[in-house]
């Protein structure tokens, strides 16, 4: 979860979807890479930038599945959801530092800091209940 000197919360939305759905950038752990590595290895390869300092760190893996219909489609059917570590972080840099057009294939085409109730109203449903979870987690850091 990034966050700006607003506490607004990073929310991008996905290129591959058919409807609008907007997400915070995450990502898989390559290899031996610790969970701090792959956080900031990911904010960098999504968003084009990695000037943030790790704040927090969530106590516990958080989980969430794919609705059945997306269950098989999804990485060809080899996973059913994501296990995931979630890292409160703070933008160092300027919005000019992020730049979505990152690899040959981005993962974004747009961009917003937001409330985390806008969030909530952007993603798809089947990942609401992991973001209240996230914002749960780091309620805290997010009333500053």
């Amino acid at each position: 979860m990034l966050l700006n000197g607003d506490n607004l919360v990073f929310s991008a939305r996905r290129v591959d979807m058919a409807v609008p759905a907007w997400q915070m950038p995450q990502g898989g752990i390559a290899g031996a890479e610790t969970p701090r590595a792959a956080a900031m290895r990911e904010l960098k390869e999504e968003i084009g930038t990695n000037d943030a300092d790790i704040v927090d760190e969530s106590r516990d893996w958080l989980t969430y599945e794919f609705p059945e219909k997306l269950a098989g489609m999804i990485w060809r059917g080899r996973y059913r959801g994501q296990t995931q570590i979630w890292f409160a972080m703070r933008f160092r840099g300027k919005d000019q530092d992020i730049d979505l057009d990152t690899s040959e294939h981005p993962e974004f085409s747009d961009w917003r800091w937001m409330r985390p109730a806008e969030v909530l109203d952007q993603i798809v449903d089947f990942k609401k209940p992991l973001y209240k979870a996230v914002f749960k987690e780091f309620e805290v850091i997010l009333r500053g």
